[in-house]
C-alpha cells in the first residue's frame, strides 16, 4: 500500500520482491518499473539501492521488457501526481 502511495523506500521494497519472488511471483519487468520508480523518488543511498536493483532487473531482461517496465512506470507515475 505504501508502493502505492509513493513512498520511496517501499517501492524499492517492493523491486526486490518481485526481483526475487518473495511473495510475489518472480517478475523482472515488474521490479524494474517498482525500482524505477523509488529512483525518480529518492535521494543518496536509498537511490543507489534503487539505481542497483533496476540495472540487475534490466541485465535480465529483452530491450522489449525494458521498454514495457518504462512505459508501466511513466503510466503509473501519471496516475499518481506527486504532492507539492
Amino acid at each position: 500500500m505504501a508502493a502505492d502511495q509513493g513512498v520511496a523506500r517501499a517501492q524499492s521494497n517492493l523491486g526486490v520482491m518481485y526481483e526475487d519472488g518473495f511473495g510475489v511471483p518472480q517478475d523482472y519487468v515488474q521490479a524494474h518499473m517498482w525500482f524505477n520508480l523509488a529512483v525518480s523518488r529518492s535521494t543518496g543511498e536509498l537511490r543507489e539501492v534503487g539505481v542497483n536493483g533496476r540495472d540487475r532487473a534490466a541485465d535480465r531482461m529483452t530491450p522489449t521488457q525494458i521498454a514495457e517496465a518504462q512505459r508501466l512506470a511513466r503510466e503509473w507515475d501519471a496516475a499518481h501526481p506527486r504532492e507539492p
